[in-house]
C-alpha cells in the first residue's frame, strides 16, 4: 500500500497539469453552473408571448425583453474580460488582490436582496438585439461558445487575473460570474412574471 501512495503527490500533480490548473471537480462544477443556469433562463421564458416580454411592472423597473437584452450584452462583455485575462502574461502575484472566493462571488452575485446599478455598456438600451428572441438567441449561442471553452482550456485560468470595476478575479472566476450573472436576472424575470398585473 505505502508503495502506492508514494506515487499520490505525482497524480494529483498530473491532474492539475491535463486540466489547466484546476480540479476536476472545479471544471465539473463551471461547466454544469454554467449549463444549468442557461437551461434555467430557457425554460423560465419559454412561452411567453410579446406582450409578456414587453411588460413592464412600473415605467423604471425592466421588462422580460430588457433583461434579456441586459444578459446578452453581459455574456459578450464579461466574455471579452475572460478573453483579456487569460491572453494577458499569467500574473499570479495578483492572486492577493482578490477578496472574493468562488462561493462568495457566486453568493454575492445572485442574491437578489442586495440592488447594483448596471454598467453603462450593459444597460438593455446598448443591445443590438431588437428582439427578446434575438436577445435569448445571442446569449444561447455565447453561452454555448463559454461552456464548449471551458471543457477544452488546457489555460492555467487560476493564475490570470482581471483588475476591473467589477474587483479582483481570476479567470475561473469571471466564468463562475457570467453563469451567477445569468441567474440572477433570471430570479428578476421570475419576480417580473409573478407580478400581479403580468398579462396571462
Amino acid at each position: 500500500m505505502k508503495k502506492y501512495l508514494s506515487f499520490l503527490p505525482l497524480l494529483f500533480l498530473f491532474s492539475f497539469v491535463i486540466t489547466g490548473n484546476l480540479t476536476k471537480k472545479e471544471k465539473k462544477f463551471v461547466v454544469s453552473y454554467l449549463d444549468d443556469t442557461k437551461n434555467d433562463l430557457e425554460k423560465t421564458v419559454s412561452g411567453l408571448s410579446e406582450v409578456q416580454f414587453n411588460y413592464k411592472a412600473s415605467p423604471e423597473k425592466w421588462s422580460v425583453k430588457e433583461c434579456l437584452q441586459h444578459i446578452a450584452l453581459a455574456e459578450v462583455n464579461l466574455r471579452a474580460m475572460l478573453d483579456a485575462a487569460v491572453k494577458q502574461a499569467p500574473n499570479p502575484e495578483k492572486k492577493s488582490e482578490i477578496k472574493a472566493t468562488d462561493d462568495q462571488l457566486i453568493k454575492m452575485m445572485t442574491d437578489r436582496t442586495n440592488k447594483f446599478q448596471a454598467p453603462e455598456t450593459f444597460r438593455p438600451e446598448k443591445s443590438m438585439e431588437a428582439t427578446a428572441t434575438d436577445a435569448l438567441n445571442s446569449f444561447k449561442m455565447n453561452r454555448d461558445k463559454l461552456i464548449r471553452f471551458m471543457k477544452k482550456t488546457k489555460t492555467d485560468l487560476r493564475n490570470h487575473v482581471s483588475i476591473s470595476p467589477l474587483g479582483a478575479m481570476d479567470a475561473y472566476q469571471i466564468a463562475l460570474a457570467v453563469a451567477a450573472h445569468s441567474n440572477r436576472h433570471t430570479q428578476q424575470i421570475a419576480e417580473i412574471k409573478a407580478d400581479p398585473g403580468f398579462p396571462k
